[in-house]
């Protein structure tokens, strides 16, 4: 079961019905990218470093703060290529690759 103190960084997760096991990317996740430092020492206590760095490594789409997620790549020694970053990083800005820019004068 996942402690109650967890619940900042897993704000709109009713933590009864998250299981540590099945949803462990979703947790590290969002502990890595919203938790305090105290969540993060549970998250080490409970995951493996490899767990961590795998959940780094399996990004889902626009999941991540730019800032978080170079952090822990740093710290974690993960590398990513680029394209795999952008698609993890949460923008509101909408993308459009097919359309190019113009620079009016």
């Amino acid at each position: 079961m996942i402690p109650r103190k967890m619940q900042s960084a897993l704000w709109s997760y009713d933590l009864r019905s998250l299981n540590s096991k099945r949803h462990k990317n979703l947790i590290i996740t969002q502990v890595l990218n919203f938790g305090t430092w105290e969540q993060v020492q549970w998250l080490l206590k409970h995951y493996t470093k490899n767990d961590l760095r795998n959940a780094i490594k399996q990004p889902s789409r626009g999941i991540w703060r730019p800032d978080s997620l170079n952090y822990w790549m740093l710290i974690l020694d993960v590398k990513l290529p680029k394209s795999k970053i952008q698609r993890a990083i949460f923008s509101l800005e909408p993308s459009y690759p097919n359309l190019r820019k113009t620079h009016h004068a």
